[in-house]
C-alpha cells in the first residue's frame, strides 16, 4: 500500500485485535484466585467472546461493503477500548462474560475489513499480508506478557483498563488520519477499486471449498494453542516460569519469534508455487503435534516455538488464496464469510480445553491417558492432517498474479 501511516493503523489494528481477545487467557489463572473458580471453571466464560468473534464478521463485513471500510476500522478501535474497559469494573461471572462478548462483537470488524484493505491491490500480496500477520501475532505476543505483568504488578484489572484506554486513543487517532487530505485520497482510490469489475479465476470455487476446510480446522488449531500456551507453560514449565510474568514472557518470545515465519512464508508464496508450501507447513504441523503431546520443560519449550512458527506460517496463504481468486468488490464479503467459519469454529476451542483438562476423557479408561494437553495437541493434529489432505486437493501450481487495482 502507498500510504504508509495507512497500513501503519491496520497492522497496529490487527496486534490490538488479538491482544485484546487474548488478554482474558492470559489472567484468568489470576482471576480464578478471586472468583473462587478453577481454570476449567473460568475459561468457559470466553465463550460467548469467541461465539462473537466468528458471528459478528459477516454484519461486518457487509457493512464495510455497503458503508465504509474506514469508518469500521474506526468503530472497531473505540468499540473494543470501551468494551475492554467496562469489563475491568466487572464483579461477577456474567458481567466478566458479557465484557468477553463485547469485546469479540467489536474484534469481529477487524478481519473482514482490514485484511480486505491490505489485500487491496496487485504487487506482492503475499508479503503484505505476512508483514501484517507478523503485526496480529505481536499481539498475540503481548497479551501474555502485558496481561501477566499487569496482573501481578496491579491486579487482573489493569489488564484490560490500561490496554483499553490505549486502544480508544489509537482510535482518535485514526479518525483524524482518515479526516486529512492523505486519508480521504486512499478512501476514495479504495472505493474506485471496488467498483472496478473483475472476473474470479476459472478455479475460484474449487479454491474457496478448499480455504473453508483449511479455514474450519486451521482456526480451531490456532485458537486452541494461543488460547492453551499460557497454561501449558504453568503446568509443563513450572521450572523455567513461576510467574504469571516469566510465564508471560516465554510465551511472548515464542510468539514474537514465530511471528515472523509470515513474512518468510508471504515472501515464498509470492515467488514459488503455494500449493507445495502449504502442504509442507501442514504435515509439519502433524509431527509437532505428535511430539508435543506429553513433552515438558525445555523440550515443550522447543516444540511450542516450532509450532507456532507452523501455526502462525499458515495465516497468509489461505488470505493469498481468497485475494488471488477473488475481484475486490467480493473480497470484503468472501473474508467475512472466511472468519465467520474460523472463528466460529475456533469458538470451541475454550471450552473443549476446559472439558479435556477438567478430565473430560476420564469416562472412556483406554482414552484416559491422553487427557488434558496431550489429548488437544492429538486433536490438533488430526485437524492438521485434514488441512493436508486438503491443500493436496488445490489446482496445479501456475503463476497466478493478484486482482488488478490500487496498490
Amino acid at each position: 500500500m502507498r500510504l504508509n501511516t495507512r497500513f501503519l493503523f491496520l497492522n497496529i489494528g490487527h496486534a490490538t485485535d488479538h491482544l485484546m481477545m487474548l488478554l482474558f487467557p492470559a489472567v484468568v489463572v489470576v482471576m480464578a484466585t478471586e472468583f473462587e473458580g478453577g481454570y476449567s471453571e473460568m475459561l468457559p466464560l470466553a465463550t460467548g467472546g469467541f461465539i462473537a468473534f466468528g458471528v459478528f464478521s459477516l454484519p461486518a463485513g457487509w457493512l464495510a461493503d455497503r458503508w465504509s471500510r474506514e469508518g469500521m476500522i474506526g468503530l472497531f478501535f473505540l468499540g473494543i477500548g470501551s468494551a475492554a474497559i467496562a469489563t475491568s469494573f466487572a464483579s461477577t461471572d456474567w458481567q466478566i462474560a458479557l465484557g468477553l462478548f463485547a469485546i469479540g462483537m467489536f474484534a469481529a470488524i477487524y478481519h473482514p475489513v482490514g485484511i480486505a484493505m491490505v489485500s487491496q491491490g496487485g504487487g506482492a500480496v503475499g508479503k503484505r499480508l505476512g508483514v501484517n500477520g507478523v503485526w496480529g501475532n505481536m499481539g498475540v505476543a503481548a497479551s501474555a506478557l502485558t496481561a501477566g505483568a499487569l496482573a501481578d504488578a496491579f491486579g487482573w484489572r489493569a489488564a484490560f483498563l490500561i490496554p483499553g484506554l490505549l486502544v480508544v486513543g489509537i482510535g482518535i487517532a485514526w479518525l483524524i488520519h482518515c479526516r486529512g487530505d492523505a486519508g480521504q485520497r486512499a478512501t476514495a482510490a479504495g472505493a474506485a477499486a471496488r467498483k472496478s469489475k473483475v472476473e474470479p479465476t476459472a478455479d475460484w470455487k474449487r479454491v474457496l471449498v478448499i480455504v473453508a476446510v483449511a479455514t474450519a480446522f486451521g482456526g480451531f488449531i490456532f485458537n486452541a494453542t494461543t488460547i492453551a500456551l499460557p497454561k501449558v507453560f504453568d503446568d509443563r514449565l513450572a521450572d523455567l516460569a513461576g510467574t504469571a510474568t516469566q510465564a508471560g514472557a516465554l510465551i511472548a518470545i515464542v510468539y514474537a519469534l514465530a511471528a515472523f515465519s509470515q513474512i518468510v512464508v508471504g515472501s515464498l508464496i509470492d515467488k514459488h508455487p503455494l500449493k507445495w508450501i502449504f502442504v509442507g507447513i501442514t504435515l509439519g504441523d502433524v509431527l509437532i503435534f505428535l511430539l508435543a503431546a506429553n513433552a515438558t520443560g525445555s523440550s515443550m519449550l522447543a516444540l511450542a516455538l516450532v509450532m507456532m512458527v507452523l501455526v502462525f506460517g499458515q495465516i497468509p496463504i489461505t488470505d493469498t488464496l481468497v485475494a488471488r481468486h477473488t475481484p475486490e468488490d467480493w473480497r470484503g464479503r468472501v473474508y467475512a464469510v472466511k472468519y465467520v467459519l474460523s472463528f466460529g469454529v475456533a469458538s470451541t476451542a475454550a471450552p473443549a480445553i476446559a472439558w479435556l483438562y477438567g478430565g473430560g476423557l476420564a469416562a472412556w479408561p483406554a482414552l484416559d491417558g491422553i487427557s488434558g494437553f496431550a489429548g488437544l495437541f492429538l486433536i490438533c493434529c488430526a485437524c492438521a492432517a485434514v488441512v493436508s489432505m486438503a491443500a493436496l486437493m488445490l489446482p496445479r501450481p501456475r503463476p497466478a498474479p493478484a486482482m488488478a487495482g490500487e496498490d
